[in-house]
């Protein structure tokens, strides 16, 4: 007997714990069970081919909204060509409607509904000694042409399910995902984790074995899918510690945090933390208190906004802030001041995201009481609500568009942060640029770092809000490029030839042991021209780290980059 686990995930970089977790705990020693991952961008024949040469006798495929149209594609297709294979489906796109999923799809057999471990080993015992299914709990299936429904299996106790992760190697270059709870104590609208009601934790124990793993194997990044990190605060505060004691230099880990109830001793610990060990997602969604109370958010944005100051403080952790358009009772305005509040704490990232209406969601059953409409397929974006038009929504997408491409790229947020201060609202200069982008055409198109530094000041240079600006505005945007990359190509228009002068004042620094001692001591091994190579020197009219009009020379060390931005190492060297 075999059984095929499939997945399609977002990108190759992304793994599956949903698969692994059904094997580790119904099938540890891999008796039955092959996992195959794919992602969204590989072609439907080379999936349906790849599993077809398994000829497994199971198939089963883990659905979520980014993937459940490829795979009903690829299902039925195997189906044709594997018409005794019995196809299985669990995941959260189809366990709230799986009855009408059965009676849509005619190639699906079964639905596996919620919590699928003991769901799976149950179905794997009987497979193997070829019994009935009909009272296996937690799962939808069809039978003699009828759909019949079973009940949801018992919730596990997490320490029974075995760490999922056993070869390292596998995950070179990949993010781990990585659970120690299940269950969410709030109830957010928008989102399935308030459907399980209580939460479930690893034991202490278990916990610091599984993270050993990953700090003594050097991962690159593990990812916590636990949703609401902090909600139990000693949990928290175990793993914390336990993760900064025994830091191996390398590994990064990302939590989703609720930031209101981050508590002050927890602050004080993540002070003595390296900088980029951490990384925080905090979902802000809106600042509308209406909109908040809406959708049963109940954080209030004061809260979120004395934690994400102090946290930034330290200058230590990553912090990725999320808002939603298209909730309820947020028009275009209102979901502009929703950007500025978040905008304006400075987070590292700005995620502009749009509601999605998931099954099993209170939203989606509210949807018409709120004049929510979104896509009839997956993922079930909004089209347009009672406040928000779809132009509106248009508009937004533009704005988000241009956060992601010049925000949170890193690319030009010195010079984004200057504009901004000029334009008096973040909001405002982002929506200015988007539709400055889209009258050129831009949005439709490619481009090249270079190219998009390039258009980035044409349009201040054709703004007539920035015209005044032009100057320091062009120093800023160099300044940005060479933060970036040592780039030895920039657009012409920002191109400034060094002076004699200048060019012997950098051939000069390089050979001064007390100039590499002072502001490059970690490259005082290597050679003046070696130095050349991995740093680069270039002078300015302005001091772009003050903004004061004062000729300015920065060293750019990209041997020494900072790790939260990703950014070269930028000391001023000369004033004059």
């Amino acid at each position: 007997m075999k059984v095929l686990l499939a997945a399609l995930n977002a990108k190759y970089i992304h793994t599956s714990p949903a698969l692994r977790s059904l094997r580790a705990y119904a099938d540890d020693e891999e008796k039955y069970t092959v996992l195959k991952e794919y992602t969204i961008n590989n072609r439907i024949e080379f999936i349906v081919s790849d599993i077809y040469k398994e000829k497994p006798d199971y198939i089963g495929f883990s659905c979520y909204i980014w993937n459940i149209e490829m795979i009903k594609v690829a299902a039925r297709r195997l189906k044709k060509i594997l018409p005794n294979t019995v196809m299985v489906f669990g995941g959260p796109e189809v366990s709230y409607d799986a009855a009408e999923f059965l009676s849509e799809n005619d190639f699906a057999d079964i639905v596996m509904r919620g919590e699928g471990e003991r769901t799976y080993k149950n179905l794997l015992d009987k497979w193997s000694a070829k019994e009935d299914i009909s009272d296996v709990r937690g799962i939808t299936f069809r039978k003699d042409g009828q759909i019949y429904e079973n009940p949801n299996s018992e919730p596990l106790a997490l320490d029974d399910i075995p760490f999922i992760y056993k070869n390292a190697d596998e995950f070179k270059n990949k993010i781990i995902y990585y659970e120690t709870q299940r269950g969410c104590p709030y109830n957010c609208q928008y989102c399935l984790s308030s459907v399980e009601k209580g939460v479930r934790f690893l034991s202490e124990e278990r916990v610091k074995s599984d993270l050993k793993f990953f700090i003594d194997n050097r991962v690159k990044q593990v990812k916590f899918v636990d949703r609401t990190f902090n909600c139990s605060h000693d949990h928290a505060m175990m793993i914390w510690k336990y993760i900064m004691d025994n830091d191996n230099g390398v590994t990064n880990f990302h939590m989703e945090i609720t930031a209101d109830i981050l508590r002050d001793e927890a602050i004080e610990l993540l002070k003595g933390a390296r900088k980029g060990l951490f990384q925080f997602e905090i979902g802000v969604q809106s600042t509308n208190k209406k909109t908040i109370e809406a959708v049963k958010r109940n954080t209030a944005f004061g809260g979120i906004t004395d934690v994400v100051k102090k946290v930034a403080e330290a200058g230590n952790i990553h912090q990725h802030l999320d808002l939603i358009a298209g909730l309820p009772y947020e028009d275009y305005e209102s979901f502009g001041r929703s950007f500025d509040d978040v905008y304006f704490l400075e987070p590292e990232q700005l995620q502009l995201g749009f509601l999605k209406l998931l099954k099993g969601s209170g939203l989606r059953r509210d949807a018409e009481k709120y004049g929510i409409a979104c896509t009839d397929e997956a993922p079930y974006e909004v089209l347009y609500t009672k406040e928000l038009s779809f132009d509106d929504i248009q508009r937004l997408k533009g704005v988000e568009e241009m956060v992601e491409t010049f925000y949170n790229s890193g690319k030009a947020k010195t010079t984004v942060k200057f504009a901004v201060e000029k334009c008096g609202r973040p909001f405002v200069f982002f929506e200015k640029l988007s539709l400055w982008w889209a009258e050129n055409g831009y949005d439709e198109i490619s481009h090249s770092k270079m190219d998009l530094y390039g258009r980035l000041f044409d349009f201040f240079k054709e703004c007539s809000d920035f015209k005044e600006y032009i100057g320091y505005i062009n120093e800023l945007l160099r300044y940005d490029i060479y933060l970036g990359d040592n780039m030895k190509n920039i657009p012409e228009s920002l191109v400034r030839e060094m002076s004699e002068e200048e060019r012997a004042y950098e051939r000069e620094f390089y050979e001064n042991e007390e100039n590499v001692k002072k502001y490059i001591p970690a490259l005082a091994s290597y050679t003046p021209k070696q130095m050349l190579r991995m740093c680069r020197i270039e002078f300015f009219d302005i001091n772009p780290q003050t903004e004061t009009e004062e000729k300015t020379a920065v060293l750019f060390n990209y041997y020494g980059r900072d790790v939260l931005l990703n950014k070269a190492d930028a000391s001023v060297i000369f004033r004059g």
